[in-house]
């Protein structure tokens, strides 16, 4: 009786190859995923006490609750996390975009961000964003429209939220400017009738320029949430790490944290002002 031999079909056999190569990349991509997941790094606004500031010790990180939050994430992860200073906040932006930093700790929500990054819920902070003017150069301040006709300055790249964003484009005139203090320094001169800024950090850096007669506006611009959020283009960013990222900062959230984090670092950062 005759073997009959079967020879396989030369097509078949470039499929099957080509499946074999296909099948071994996604399995180095996994390999390295999982290999780069045990460490992160964070960043934010380098200009944001007592959330966030360069460590006068060592300015390539950045300390503050916001932080020190960052480190109890890692604890929950079992990952470490490097909080970085990687320049000022636009271009904090432009790093997540590209990928070269994983979390951003601390970012209001807007639109155009969910192109570049995912949001994890709850926020784990609301801020105020108030209306500064020169004490002797003040006027009345109710609502948006109030700043018709007047000369505005913030941080460029700055957010105040998706809908007052929209109105400020719209109907106001207002400088972008790098920094906070140059700002600050902006509306003493008189080159600004007024800054837009985040009540607790223009606190902090007033203190720090040893700036007086300024003064809040009563009635805040927006009250937004404070939310950490991961780079779309993050090697960590994976359905398994957002997951779990999810869920710890749900149960950190649950804890009330914090209230006590910003306290201690208001402290902190007091005393490093007297030194």
């Amino acid at each position: 009786m005759k073997m009959l031999r079967h020879h396989a079909n030369p097509a078949v056999l470039q499929i099957l190859k080509f499946a074999i190569v296909i099948f071994a990349f996604f399995a180095n991509s996994s390999a390295y995923s999982a290999e780069s997941c045990k460490s992160l790094v964070a960043t934010g606004n380098p200009e944001y006490p007592p959330y966030l500031w360069r460590d006068p010790e060592d300015e390539n990180h950045l300390i503050g609750a916001n932080a020190d939050l960052m480190q109890l994430l890692a604890k929950e992860l079992g990952v470490s996390i490097e909080v970085k200073y990687f320049g000022p906040w636009g271009r904090v932006q432009e790093e997540a975009k590209l990928g070269r930093v994983d979390l951003l700790a601390g970012a209001f929500f807007t639109l155009p961000r969910l192109d570049y990054m995912d949001y994890f819920y709850p926020a784990f902070r609301e801020t105020r964003t108030v209306i500064w003017t020169r004490a002797g150069n003040s006027f009345p301040y109710k609502k948006w429209s109030d700043l018709r006709g007047k000369h505005g300055v913030t941080v460029i790249n700055n957010s105040f939220g998706e809908e007052f964003d929209r109105y400020a484009k719209e109907s106001l005139k207002i400088t972008m400017v790098a920094s906070l203090e140059q700002a600050l320094k902006m509306l003493t001169l008189s080159r600004a009738d007024y800054l837009i800024y985040e009540e607790d950090p223009g606190l902090a850096y007033m203190a720090k320029m040893n700036i007086s007669g300024l003064k809040t506006a009563t009635t805040s611009i927006t009250n937004e949430n404070l939310y950490l959020t991961l780079s779309h283009r993050s090697p960590c960013n994976t359905p398994e790490m957002r997951g779990r990222i999810a869920k710890a900062i749900y149960k950190l959230d649950k804890q009330n944290l914090m209230n006590k984090l910003i306290t201690s670092n208001i402290q902190l950062w007091r005393k490093q002002q007297l030194k």
